[in-house]
């Protein structure tokens, strides 16, 4: 039987982290928590359970990621933040896995819980994310915010884990609000590093289309109101994300 490495990354996360390692510790051989200094009471919270609890300043979301994953003291890793947990149907799934590994990396779907609301339409489900891999054949890539991870052979094989990764996401609309704003100023920065430009045909119509194909073709209307929040903010992000690219270009100040 494999062993299995749980790996988190953490900043303030006093409202989530506890129930994110109850889920892990019947799971996984060990947790590590790689924690950016929090101020609250993560560090205190984690320090009641058995994990290997080590203090990094930030580096931006992929590159924490991929130091956490070398703190692991196995090759099998399930990565998750600190606001994520393993649903039951997946703690069973990922137990089965350690007596029978049969790719290199494998897929979950993640439940989205939005102001209270599981969200089941949209963008946000079944959301799949490769979080259980090799990491001798993968990585954690990507424009920061938006990480994900990647296999390094094109010729990869990965399955799909029964159960979902709860994620229990913004509980309120200010926040909401707020991350939109955070994250729109990080990827605006990621674009300007990259090269990309920011015309005003992207400015108008990547929001609009975004918007559409999650609230009519992906059916995000189906979740009420907070579906419609959901959909608003995503073609909102795109369209700050683009904005504030734009003004970078014209400013240089960056």
């Amino acid at each position: 039987m494999l062993k299995l490495s749980g790996v988190i990354i953490t900043f303030n996360e006093e409202r989530n982290i506890e129930e994110c390692l109850k889920s892990l510790v019947n799971v996984v051989d060990e947790i590590v928590v790689v924690d950016s200094y929090s101020s609250d009471n993560t560090k205190s919270i984690c320090q009641r359970f058995n994990v290997k609890f080590i203090e990094q300043e930030f580096l931006g979301y992929i590159e924490q990621k991929n130091f956490a994953l070398k703190q692991a003291s196995f090759d099998y890793v399930v990565s998750l933040d600190g606001d994520e947990a393993l649903s039951n149907v997946l703690q069973k799934s990922l137990v089965k896995l350690k007596s029978n590994w049969n790719y290199d990396g494998y897929y979950i779907n993640r439940f989205n819980n939005f102001c209270g609301q599981w969200i089941r339409y949209s963008d946000w489900y079944p959301n799949r994310k490769l979080r259980v891999f090799d990491r001798r054949c993968g990585k954690w890539t990507g424009l920061n915010p938006h990480d994900n991870v990647k296999l390094h052979d094109i010729n990869a094989k990965t399955g799909q884990l029964k159960g979902d990764i709860l994620h229990k996401t913004y509980q309120s609309y200010s926040e909401f609000n707020q991350k939109t704003e955070y994250f729109s100023t990080i990827a605006a920065k990621a674009y300007y590093k990259e090269g990309k430009n920011a015309t005003i045909l992207k400015i108008v119509w990547n929001p609009t289309w975004a918007f559409f194909k999650a609230y009519f073709l992906r059916l995000g209307f189906l979740d009420g109101f907070n579906g419609f929040m959901i959909c608003y903010q995503t073609g909102n992000l795109t369209f700050l994300k683009y904005s504030k690219l734009r003004e970078l270009h014209q400013t240089k100040n960056f």
